[in-house]
């Protein structure tokens, strides 16, 4: 039986409720299964298993519902997958070694973070061309545009800051000293923080856009988990902006944070290294990707309990939920 912890309290679950029939679609990158796994969120099922390129990790939806977009690392390529029917259509030119990108908030270009050249290229979804590429310090991860659409930032592991990106300049302009080895980037609804996850650091900073200075550190304390093993990643915020829901990595657990109390209301815990989440479009369940239990976590998100696993293919990495 599995554990739900809440304000550092351990109460056994409720028996496990069968999943809404909320009608989506997930997708989950197989890092190292070269595949993607397609589930019916509603009955929780797989119904597909495409092959795609080299080490799928980033991924995401066009805005018109039609592609599916993948990171190809090894193969050096975003591909642009047709969901109708699971077919690669087009290979994108992303620079060397994609890993996670972010799809612009108008939908035609998708920033793309280099692991490899250490840059963040921007590509042209129209012409399917680089529009621009900008140096932004060694192993760029996380990327993501403001609501604004003002700027891109963009995580360097290797020197621990976020890179800031002026988008109608394509330069970058200034760097935010941050924990160490920041894995992921999410802006608030509002676009007035960015939350930053520092995978080696174990802590999730907040930045105020208005300085874009760090004013918060938020930490996490598991009863019986290691503080070497918290080790935090995905974060995504439900539809109603109120919560944060975060991927803790080696621990095993998701992360519930109120963002106006910056407090975490529930440690859930979900299958082996957790590494990015997804959100119903109804707020009401996130999905976790476990990379090392080759599953998919459902979280119920007002219970704070894991209400179904499901199998998926050899170390899921990334996730998304489309309508």
């Amino acid at each position: 039986m599995k554990r739900i912890i809440l304000a550092g309290l351990v109460l056994a679950p409720a028996s496990a409720q069968p999943v809404s029939a909320w009608a989506e679609t997930l997708y989950v990158s197989n890092e190292r299964g070269n595949s993607v796994t397609v589930i019916d969120a509603a009955s929780a099922k797989v119904v597909a298993t495409w092959a795609v390129g080299g080490r799928p990790r980033g991924i995401t939806v066009s805005k018109d519902g039609k592609y599916i977009y993948l990171c190809a690392s090894t193969d050096h390529a975003v591909q642009v997958i047709e969901r109708a029917t699971g077919k690669v259509v087009a290979e994108l030119p992303s620079g060397e070694d994609p890993e996670q990108f972010f799809l612009s908030r108008d939908g035609g270009t998708l920033f793309v973070a280099n692991e490899d050249n250490a840059a963040l290229t921007a590509i042209d979804l129209g012409t399917r061309t680089v529009a621009f590429q900008v140096d932004v310090g060694g192993e760029p991860e996380g990327v993501a545009q403001s609501p604004d659409s003002r700027w891109v930032a963009v995580t360097s592991e290797e020197e621990n800051v976020v890179n800031w990106v002026d988008v109608a300049k394509r330069e970058m302009v200034e760097a935010t000293p941050v924990d160490l080895r920041p894995r992921h980037v999410e802006f608030t609804r509002d676009g007035a923080q960015l939350w930053v996850a520092a995978e080696v650091g174990g802590t999730v900073q907040i930045i105020d856009m208005a300085s874009r200075k760090v004013v918060e550190t938020l930490h996490f304390a598991i009863p019986g988990v290691a503080e070497h093993r918290i080790l935090p990643c995905g974060i995504r915020f439900t539809p109603d902006g109120r919560t944060a829901v975060v991927a803790l990595g080696r621990a095993d657990h998701v992360a519930l944070v109120d963002v106006a109390s910056r407090k975490v209301r529930a440690y859930v815990p979900v299958g082996k290294r957790v590494w990015h989440v997804a959100v119903s479009g109804d707020g009401a369940r996130a999905y976790a990707a476990n990379g090392l239990s080759d599953n998919v976590s459902v979280i119920d998100l007002a219970r704070g309990e894991v209400t179904g696993t499901i199998p998926v293919g050899t170390a899921p990495w990334g996730i998304v939920a489309v309508p």
